[in-house]
């Protein structure tokens, strides 16, 4: 085989190789599932912002008697929570 020959071989089989990787597109009858989403999206969130309020609450009532340092991990917990909620879309399409 010739070098020509076979760096048109290698090319044909290069854009043989490729695959197309289209949009996702929505299928139609679905845009109620959509609502869905976007509704357990925000109680997520909202059940997020009630658990950074009751833990913050409870920290402040706590650092009076010197135990609020406890509360930081539940806090954090929460801001993850957030974190995920918010990016789970994005979270999803890198997984996927």
């Amino acid at each position: 085989m010739t070098t020509v020959a076979l760096a048109i071989l290698l090319d044909t089989t290069a854009h043989l190789a490729t695959l197309p990787d289209p949009d996702p597109v929505q299928p139609p009858g679905t845009e109620g599932l959509t609502t869905l989403l976007g509704w357990v999206k925000w109680i997520g969130l909202a059940v997020c912002v009630l658990g950074l309020i009751a833990a913050g609450t409870m920290m402040a009532i706590q650092s009076r008697r010197g135990e609020g340092g406890e509360h930081a991990g539940k806090i954090g917990m929460a801001l993850g929570g957030v974190i995920i909620i918010s990016a789970a879309t994005s979270l999803v399409g890198f997984f996927v």
